[in-house]
């Protein structure tokens, strides 16, 4: 006899992320899932510790059922309850979504680095706090033959750079010592400023000034400015600047280039609250 073959079984082809969206959105979505995630969602910078009621506010849900929640993330790993009874976000969450804000931070920012990049035609970058870490985060070179460059990722140091001393001097006293204890006050070039006492006196003039230079201090032949991102009422946790070679640098262009830079800090950071990043 002959063999009939069996029918073919046809798998569904897979649906893209944007194809799931759009149809049945509802379907497969776990309410409890999505309950926790409305939960993690209520912290932000603005709002770092919220107490049971607080997010009892911002989540419509019986107390009952957000203390369950809270206590299942805490136990899971992604709240910290304080000692007065309150959460906040722990480690673990604030790690990614640090580089979330940061990515953000480099998209809305990457138009005003540029303008600043090309109005001088020397390099313009961005730096960012991780935790206790200063990073470069983006950098818009210059074309001229002798320029400064700068990669993103590296480490600043927060007592001898621009973009370091612009973010480590708007911190509170406490983190301030710990972003330098973590780095170290070394000795990059003689002009290197690593007495505690004069560098505190520093941090206190760039927040006064609202600005801070590199004379020379990272590498030698080298001078930098640089300025805070302050978005609103949010701690700082991002600075702008621009690097010359002593050799391009006039008294006039010195004052141009420092008042662009705070300029551009402020027009990113508004940017920043515009875009609700």
């Amino acid at each position: 006899m002959p063999t009939v073959p069996s029918p073919v079984r046809r798998r569904r082809p897979k649906r893209s992320r944007a194809e799931k969206s759009a149809g049945e959105p509802q379907l497969y979505l776990s309410k409890a899932v999505a309950r926790a995630l409305d939960v993690l969602d209520c912290f932000s910078d603005r709002h770092p510790t919220l107490s049971l009621k607080e997010i009892a506010q911002l989540v419509p849900m019986p107390e009952s059922s957000l203390f369950r929640i809270l206590v299942t993330l805490e136990a899971r790993g992604y709240l910290d309850q304080n000692p007065d009874g309150s959460y906040q976000l722990s480690g673990k969450v604030l790690f990614g979504r640090l580089f979330e804000c940061a990515e953000r931070l480099r998209q809305v920012a990457r138009p005003y680095l540029q303008k600043l990049a090309t109005r001088f035609d020397e390099t313009a970058s961005l730096a960012y706090l991780f935790v206790d870490k200063i990073q470069v985060l983006d950098t818009v070179e210059s074309l001229q033959t002798i320029r400064f460059t700068n990669t993103p990722g590296r480490v600043l140091p927060p007592h001898c750079s621009s973009l370091g001393k612009a973010i480590t001097a708007f911190q509170p006293l406490e983190k301030m010592e710990r972003i330098l204890e973590v780095y170290g006050l070394f000795r990059r070039t003689e002009k290197s400023i690593t007495d505690r006492g004069a560098l505190l006196a520093e941090f206190e003039e760039i927040r006064r000034s609202g600005y801070a230079c590199d004379r020379e201090e990272s590498v030698p032949g080298g001078v930098c400015f640089g300025a805070p991102v302050r978005a609103g009422d949010t701690p700082v946790v991002a600075s702008v600047s621009l690097s010359v070679p002593v050799v391009r640098l006039t008294p006039e262009r010195e004052s141009e280039m420092i008042e662009a830079v705070r300029q551009t800090g402020r027009e990113i950071a508004l940017a920043l609250q515009a875009a609700g990043a």
